[in-house]
């Protein structure tokens, strides 16, 4: 079982318990997926574009992505409906709680001058975006082989109902958020 999903039964639950008063333990947020999106929208023009940004999506999350496309025709960018412009996984279960405890305990700590992730990132249902502006801070990228530095987004969705229980949750799972 992954630390973070031990901690989760362990500490988070009881902990979410108490704070919020639930009398079920199937009552008490948890967090249900993480989602991982690079959007490569230069594959419009170079087509490499996408298979190294799915190398390195491959590579972070231990899955294979999926192609995103777009839904709209745009002249200006020379898009069409249908073109490829991006990549995403869908993390669950126990590949969920492994991404999620690196990225707290490893990920985040790497990046330069960092001083914690912004508690007001959440979207009014309880769950997190967090954008990260370049992928070399995960380990297991190596730098050297990096062609180019890709933003990544990634979506934390919880059952929490509120932005506060979502928050909490995420703190008490270990989440380093910002103090000011």
């Amino acid at each position: 079982m992954p630390g973070l999903k031990e901690r989760y039964k362990n500490e988070v639950a009881p902990g979410m318990m108490e704070r919020y008063g639930y009398k079920n333990i199937m009552q008490v947020p948890r967090p249900e997926k993480a989602v991982l999106n690079i959007g490569a929208g230069e594959a419009i023009s170079n087509a490499k574009v996408l298979e190294m940004a799915e190398r390195d999506l491959m590579t972070i999350s231990g899955q294979h992505p999926v192609i995103t496309r777009s839904k709209k025709s745009i002249a200006a960018f020379k898009l069409r409906t249908g073109m490829p412009i991006g990549l995403k996984v869908t993390l669950r279960g126990e590949r969920m709680y492994h991404f999620l405890d690196k990225l707290m305990n490893i990920v985040l700590p790497r990046i330069r001058e960092f001083r914690g992730v912004s508690p007001d990132a959440f979207d009014g249902c309880g769950n997190y975006t967090l954008g990260l502006k370049e992928q070399s801070v995960f380990p297991e990228i190596n730098y050297d082989e990096i062609d180019k530095l890709r933003g990544l987004e990634i979506v934390i969705v919880t059952t929490a109902k509120t932005d506060e229980e979502g928050r909490h949750l995420l703190e008490l799972m270990g989440m380093p958020f910002s103090k000011d």
